[in-house]
């Protein structure tokens, strides 16, 4: 059962998405919750997935991302919002926020990316991806970013390139013939050399190191 806490100003909106989200079967909503009770309701509710809005009266999401981070065992982070602003999108990946979903998410959809993200994928709303992409496909390879790819060895070299074409731990380890806890040792472990908190920030790097052009070229012949 995936444990799931609802984080947003409206009412409407928390029980809306605690409808959709428990009529999967496999999905349990903990709390639904506004801003100023986040991060006591993770507290008390160990969700495996916060899905926060990002603007909210009370207090942003941003800065209770921030207050989640440093958490012994912090959970997966989604923002949901309705606004597609490249401010807040660098700012939440930059924080470690592990996906970007706009709030008229197709409900028939909203469970398939719930799974995706509780097993260590990564959502990005199309629009967002949009912005993501823009901003960093066609940036120059960044010096900083290969010399930490340079630190890898080739088995976390093989890991990262899988973390960034978004498939999970489990994914990744069947992809390598692993056990799911050895692939979540790699990913901790080039985390660390890559000096990032999220798959999302670890996928970035990757590019703008330059390393998953030579793949992308190819699928393109």
């Amino acid at each position: 059962m995936i444990r799931v806490l609802v984080v947003d100003d409206e009412a409407l909106i928390r029980t809306g998405f605690q409808r959709i989200l428990e009529a999967a079967g496999d999905i349990e909503v903990v709390a639904t919750v506004a801003g100023g009770q986040a991060v006591q309701a993770v507290h008390d509710a160990q969700p495996d997935l916060v899905l926060l809005d990002i603007r909210m009266p009370d207090v942003d999401g941003l800065t209770i991302l921030a207050q989640l981070r440093p958490l012994p065992r912090p959970p997966v982070v989604a923002m949901l919002t309705t606004f597609g602003m490249d401010e807040y999108v660098a700012a939440a990946l930059r924080s470690g926020a592990a996906g970007f979903l706009l709030k008229d998410t197709d409900p028939e959809e909203l469970p398939f990316l719930v799974r995706a993200l509780a097993s260590g994928g990564t959502v990005l709303a199309s629009k967002i991806a949009r912005t993501v992409v823009n901003g960093y496909l066609d940036a120059a390879p960044h010096e900083v970013a290969a010399l930490g790819v340079a630190r890898l060895t080739d088995r976390e070299r093989s890991v990262l390139l899988l973390v960034a074409q978004s498939l999970s731990n489990r994914d990744i380890a069947v992809r390598l013939c692993l056990s799911v806890g050895t692939v979540k040792d790699h990913v901790s472990s080039l985390f660390a050399k890559l000096q990032v908190t999220s798959r999302v920030q670890a996928a970035l790097l990757a590019e703008r190191a330059g390393i998953l052009r030579p793949s992308r070229e190819r699928e393109g012949r």
